[in-house]
């Protein structure tokens, strides 16, 4: 067996001992989220006593209620103060090419409302394409067993001697290994994408690609998300009262 034929037969092997890696290796741990305490700290003043006015919750969430966030309010405004505590889940098509346009999402979250956690995974296929995307890798392997000694497989199956079509592929069997490789690797392409592109604020949906059809414009889901945030602190502030 001289070099050439060394080449073409251990790089589809490769390839696939590759690939059977890095499918059956579990991801690593996602890293800590980071916990944001503010301790606020009364000043300490040696000035003589005064009273204070009673603050009446009522306006402040009726004023709340009429606040939106927008770019304009920085640090010390509602957006400074509205992104803390909160985290946005952006899950989506890894094998779709859709990183790109998570990350721009991501910046432009993280500058329109300081403070806030936003996180990037991978939105899994159904448990029966993540089955066959699996097993794949097992069928190639063993379609290139079975060209390269298939003559020895057969007999220990119970066949007296390989069928017709083994010996068509075996005359053509680098050709054989390279398809089984190309026509794989586009079968678990096929199977791992979903085409998804999910945003979650708190685990509450915010937008959903897959019941859209689209892409979520920038704008669009910085209004979606100021919404959700705006809605949530009035909820807090009317529960403040009732506590």
């Amino acid at each position: 067996m001289d070099r050439a034929q060394i080449l073409l037969i251990g790089l589809p092997l490769f390839l696939f001992f590759t690939d059977l890696v890095s499918l059956f290796t579990p991801p690593p741990p996602p890293p800590p989220k980071p916990h944001h305490h503010h301790h606020h700290h009364a000043p300490h003043h040696h000035h003589a006593p005064h009273h204070h006015q009673p603050q009446h919750p009522q306006s402040t969430v009726a004023r709340e209620a009429l606040e939106f966030p927008s770019e304009s309010q920085k640090d010390g405004g509602v957006v400074g103060g509205i992104g803390i505590g909160n985290t946005i889940d952006i899950s989506f098509c890894s094998s779709c090419s859709y990183k790109g346009t998570a990350l721009t999402m991501k910046k432009m979250l993280e500058t329109a409302f300081p403070g806030i956690d936003v996180v990037l995974a991978n939105h899994p296929p159904t448990f029966p394409k993540r089955l066959i995307s699996k097993l794949v890798p097992v069928a190639q392997i063993g379609v290139v067993g079975l060209v390269m000694a298939g003559e020895q497989i057969f007999p220990m199956l119970g066949f007296m001697a390989p069928p017709p079509w083994y010996y068509s592929l075996r005359a053509n069997r680098f050709g054989t290994m390279a398809t089984t490789w190309l026509l794989g690797n586009t079968l678990q392409s096929f199977l791992q994408s979903t085409g998804a592109f999910e945003v979650y604020l708190n685990n509450e949906l915010v937008f959903s690609k897959l019941k859209e059809g689209r892409f979520p414009g920038e704008i669009e889901l910085k209004e979606l998300v100021g919404r959700k945030l705006s809605n949530s602190r009035i909820i807090d502030g009317v529960g403040s009262l009732w506590s």
